[in-house]
């Protein structure tokens, strides 16, 4: 594990993985820049985690936003040694024809273009610098399916696809990996599984293992589709 001080950038920060990892990183002496859609989340973290940790209230499917959050976190901080594309939405559980559009749509702008928002706006820092790992949440249901969640399995397909692809055009000393976290009990979790969710390991039992494994991937890992476990 890398344990020299690194600036992680972090999006989906306010809840879940995203909010137990912020906690672990920042434990361990990291610098960590998140964001999240909550205004109230996000300044509760910012209270909580003092400067030089950085919190903004961002939507990652909007690509402006994105764009200017990035010039300011680069301009203040420079390029993240590790970036982990995690905000994520799911879908009520439903067949996929009784998935209203705008449902569908949401998904495939957080899940799909919202990583490629975050690609866009700072890896080309990192690969200026040809150094730095990407790292994007992927999930079970980015490599095999369930029924009432096509949504969701559709577009976890797609940031496993897009990732291995990116992977063969980063430079050499750079990596980009498709994690899988695993079975996790979270409040997306729990809008498939309900009270069942409870039986899997909670967000902050699941930082505590995934926060050493993130910091110890490198360029050794590049296009490899991995999973906490």
């Amino acid at each position: 594990m890398n344990t020299a001080p690194q600036i992680i950038v972090l999006t989906g920060a306010t809840r879940g993985l995203g909010r137990a990892l912020v906690a672990r990183f920042a434990a361990a002496g990291h610098t960590v820049v998140g964001c999240g859609r909550g205004t109230v989340q996000v300044e509760e973290l910012s209270q909580a985690f003092a400067p030089p940790h950085d919190f903004s209230s961002v939507d990652v499917s909007d690509g402006a936003a994105v764009a200017a959050w990035a010039k300011r976190v680069l301009a203040k901080h420079g390029p993240p040694d590790l970036l982990i594309n995690n905000a994520a939405l799911m879908n009520h559980p439903a067949p996929l024809w009784d998935v209203p559009a705008a449902e569908f749509d949401a998904l495939v702008d957080v899940n799909v273009k919202g990583v490629a928002n975050v690609i866009r706006a700072f890896v080309p820092a990192m690969v200026a610098r040809r150094s730095g790992v990407i790292v994007n949440l992927s999930s079970g249901w980015g490599r095999s399916t369930s029924p009432e969640v096509a949504p969701y399995c559709a577009t976890k397909y797609a940031v496993e696809g897009m990732t291995l692809a990116l992977a063969q055009e980063l430079p050499r000393g750079m990596a980009t990996i498709p994690l899988n976290p695993g079975v996790i009990d979270t409040e997306m979790l729990r809008q498939c599984w309900a009270d069942s969710a409870g039986n899997y390991p909670t967000a902050d039992a699941w930082a505590a293992r995934a926060a050493p494994f993130l910091l110890g991937l490198g360029a050794k890992d590049n296009g490899r589709s991995l999973s906490v476990g």
